[in-house]
Parts: C-alpha cells; sequence; structure tokens
C-alpha cells in the first residue's frame, strides 16, 4: 500500500482525485475548510499542510481501500512528473519513498511474465520505470532498480531474437553492466557477463562466447547454479562447431552439478543439450534416451519450454530417413508456437534447420 512521508499539495490533491471527491467533498471528509484544500490546489509542491493536516492527510490514504491505492500511486506518478508552480517547474529529484516499493514489485511481476513469454506486459512495465527516470538523477537505491530493469529488458530482447544494435539485448546488458560496476556489485556484474556471452553464442560468434563460457565456469562471482550453466554452454558452444564428443563430456559434468544442486528445470535442458550433441555425434540411441529424460523430469509449461523441447525433438527425428516427415511436422509445430509467443530466436533458429532438411533432400535427389 502506498504511504507519504511528507505531504505536499501535490499529495493531497492525488488523493482527492483518487478518491473521486470534489474539493468541496474532500475538505468536508478531512474536516477542513474548502479555502484550504483550494490552496493546496493551487500551490501543489510549493505549499505544505500543517503537522496536525499531515496526520489526518495519513488517515484518509491509510483508510483508503486497494483501488484508490493504486489510482493515488498512479496519479501522484504522473503529476510529479514535471509540476508547474508560481512562475517556475520544480521537478522531483528522483523516485518518492512508494515508488521505489512499486518498482521492485513490478520487476518480480517483470521476471513472471518473461516466464510465461508475455513480452508486451513484461515491456509495458519495464518502459513505464526506464521512461520515468535517468540513471545520472538515481541515488542508489534507484540505480540498483534502473540497472536490474535494463538487465531484464536484454532479457526480453534476447528472448524476442533482437541480439545487437542500438536497442538490443546486448545494448540492454552493456547499460545495465555499468550501472552494477559503478554500485560495486561484482555477483551482477558477473551474471551480465554471463548474459552476455549468451547473446554473442546466439549471434553465431561460437568461439568468443565459448571462451567467455569457459572463463565464467570458474568464476567465483558467480554461484554454483551460474558456474555450472556457465558450463553447460560452453558444451552448447563446442557442439555447435561440431565438437561433439568433447561437448558432451563437458555437459554431463554440468549436469551432475545440476542433479547435486537439485534444479530440476537445469537438470532437465543439460539433457536436452545432451541429445542435441549426441545428434551431432550420429549416435541417435543415446540422443533419444536424453530427450525422453528431459521430457519427463522437467516442467513444460512456458512456450519457450516446449519450443525448444520440441525443436530438439524434431532435430533428431529429421537424421533419420525413415523418421525424417515426423521431424519436419514436429518443427511445424514449433514454429507456431514460437510464432504465437513471438520467441523471434527460435523461429529463426527452426527455419535454418527447415533449410538444412531441404538442402540435403536436394542434394540427395541429384
Amino acid at each position: 500500500m502506498a504511504t507519504v512521508h511528507h505531504w505536499t499539495g501535490l499529495e493531497a490533491k492525488a488523493l482527492r482525485l483518487a478518491l473521486r471527491l470534489s474539493v468541496r467533498s474532500f475538505a468536508e471528509r478531512l474536516g477542513l475548510a474548502v479555502a484550504t484544500v483550494s490552496k493546496w490546489e493551487s500551490k501543489l509542491a510549493a505549499t505544505e499542510p500543517r503537522p496536525d493536516t499531515q496526520a489526518i492527510l495519513d488517515t484518509a490514504l491509510g483508510r483508503a481501500d486497494a483501488a484508490v491505492h493504486l489510482r493515488f500511486e498512479t496519479l501522484l506518478s504522473e503529476m510529479a512528473g514535471s509540476v508547474a508552480t508560481a512562475g517556475r517547474r520544480v521537478t522531483p529529484s528522483g523516485p518518492r519513498a512508494w515508488e521505489y516499493e512499486s518498482w521492485a514489485d513490478d520487476l518480480d511481476r517483470v521476471v513472471v511474465a518473461l516466464s510465461r513469454q508475455d513480452f508486451a506486459f513484461a515491456d509495458s512495465l519495464l518502459t513505464r520505470w526506464l521512461g520515468r527516470f535517468k540513471a545520472h538523477e538515481l541515488d542508489e537505491k534507484g540505480l540498483y532498480l534502473f540497472g536490474r530493469s535494463s538487465a531484464l529488458l536484454g532479457d526480453l530482447k534476447r528472448y524476442q531474437g533482437t541480439l545487437v544494435g542500438p536497442l538490443s539485448a546486448q545494448h540492454s546488458y552493456v547499460d545495465a553492466r555499468a550501472i552494477f560496476a559503478q554500485l560495486d556489485i561484482p555477483r551482477r556484474v558477473a551474471q551480465l557477463d554471463l548474459s552476455l556471452a549468451v547473446a554473442t553464442e546466439m549471434s553465431g560468434k561460437l568461439e568468443s562466447a565459448a571462451r567467455a563460457y569457459q572463463k565464467l565456469a570458474s568464476d567465483d562471482r558467480l554461484s554454483a547454479r551460474d558456474r555450472a550453466r556457465a558450463r553447460l554452454w560452453v558444451g552448447t558452444a563446442l557442439s555447435k562447431g561440431g565438437e561433439h564428443e568433447y561437448a558432451t563430456r563437458v555437459m554431463r559434468a554440468a549436469t551432475r552439478s545440476f542433479e547435486e544442486l537439485g534444479e530440476p528445470e537445469d537438470w532437465s535442458a543439460a539433457h536436452q543439450k545432451l541429445a542435441l550433441a549426441r545428434r551431432g555425434a550420429g549416435d541417435l540411441t543415446a540422443a533419444y534416451r536424453y530427450l525422453d529424460v528431459a521430457q519427463t523430469s522437467g516442467a513444460l509449461e512456458s512456450p519457450m519450454q516446449r519450443v525448444q523441447l520440441t525443436t530438439a525433438r524434431a532435430h533428431v527425428l529429421r537424421t533419420d530417413p525413415a523418421t525424417r516427415e515426423d521431424g519436419l511436422r514436429l518443427l511445424d509445430e514449433a514454429a507456431r508456437i514460437a510464432a504465437r509467443f513471438g520467441l523471434g530466436h527460435q523461429l529463426r533458429s527452426i527455419e535454418a534447420i527447415r533449410r538444412t532438411c531441404e538442402d540435403a533432400f536436394t542434394s540427395t535427389d541429384h
């Protein structure tokens, strides 16, 4: 619920509008003269109620229901952006106390939205805050939230497949990394290094990504889970580069770490990547075995998870001439899900697999 540590005419007007009362009705509810409320409304942030009146306003806000609090926060945020006063403009120096809490709550909602691939909602929440403040205007608490917002925006762009350029995942990650370096938070800096390595791999720069992953796999700034992820991604980059046997050994080591850490989703994802490595090595029996483990041991609740596993199974099936058509049908299914939820990178990967299938079929035909 919203709280106000120091009332001015600005907050008082926002409360009146949130309560949907006229000036007269608001004054009557507070037990004040209409002229007092009118003065607040004309001077806004340039006037402050007396201490006893501050307490009255506290009580009025405290008794309001959740809908009023939501309207109050929204109105106050809009009004505080740039307030006209007697002959000059007063711009708040940064977030108000209640805005920090709302910002942090919105970032938690962004994490959930991204896990469900609800990109439009996630983008609206992030834009709300990143567009409201400038990094140089913020104190350390606000700067931390700004950095988290930039990192999550990077995740959003990465899921959508926008990897390079001024409005890309890479750009957002670099911005976030600079903020956490300024705040001297090594763990966050290392996490952003890991995210940048993922974007590098997705851009096709496999050698650079593999080197970055290898370095981060033993980086003490990262948690044990993130170090295991880095090891898994070393294997992914190696497998994409054709080093399937070595990739398999690296991935198995990461898989054991996920099992020890009790991370079922990562453990399932590791089996999916192992399946692709074994497919690359021509060991389809092992590939199917790993896929079965991935499907039965991991949650497939999000569109991203369904697309990734369906694509992996299709990739293995289309390798065998006997199951090639089944693989192509699964690719179509994965493409439909990816297109529906705006998973741009996955959609491009599926199209690349399709082209490989068509090229192989053409060369066999000739």
